[in-house]
């Protein structure tokens, strides 16, 4: 997948400024694809260069002029070929991963420290994606929402996001734990 997919998808439910997009990623599409609002504003000019969106201008009384975005018919065939094509495996690529691969053989505190810095992001992560499962479903409960829902991409995208969230803050508590534990056997030795 390229960035310029993610854009697209997250540029499905209308127009957007580069700004809103950026805020749309950190909250929405950060749980499957990570980038700093740069990239994203030399996307937008690629795709748009591409012919893959269209941009105009907004005219603002009392704030800059601001340009807005949205998916053109060459957009969404390119998300249609995006979504026939085989999807590659998912992998973990983190650095903490290594430093808990060599717990055995350095030093511990400061890996402990970082387990327990990412569960508490993790959790204030899962407070945020079920605040916006909540305003996305409604009234309705996720049942219903599932069944009925008019757009539940984005719901279920959310969903991955909240349980990979979930099973990494219960991981980092769990491996810090052990690591804790492990330490203070050592020192009764």
């Amino acid at each position: 997948m390229a960035l310029r997919h993610a854009v697209l998808a997250a540029l499905l439910d209308g127009e957007y400024s580069g700004y809103q997009l950026a805020k749309g990623f950190d909250i929405g599409v950060a749980n499957f694809w990570h980038a700093v609002p740069q990239q994203l504003y030399a996307e937008l000019a690629k795709l748009e260069k591409d012919g893959l969106v269209t941009g105009r201008e907004v005219v603002q009384e009392g704030r800059p002029n601001k340009r807005v975005f949205r998916v053109t018919e060459a957009g969404h065939a390119e998300l249609e070929r995006f979504a026939e094509a085989p999807s590659k495996p998912s992998f973990i690529r983190d650095d903490l991963l290594v430093k808990v691969q060599s717990a055995d053989r350095i030093g511990t505190a400061e890996v402990i420290a970082q387990l327990e810095e990412r569960a508490t992001a993790a959790e204030a992560k899962i407070e945020i994606l079920t605040r916006l499962l909540r305003t996305l479903r409604g009234p309705l409960d996720e049942d219903a929402y599932l069944l009925r829902g008019e757009r539940i991409g984005g719901y279920l995208t959310c969903l991955r996001g909240l349980a990979f969230e979930e099973g990494h803050r219960d991981w980092c508590v769990r491996a810090a734990g052990v690591l804790r534990e492990r330490q203070r056997a050592h020192a009764q030795r």
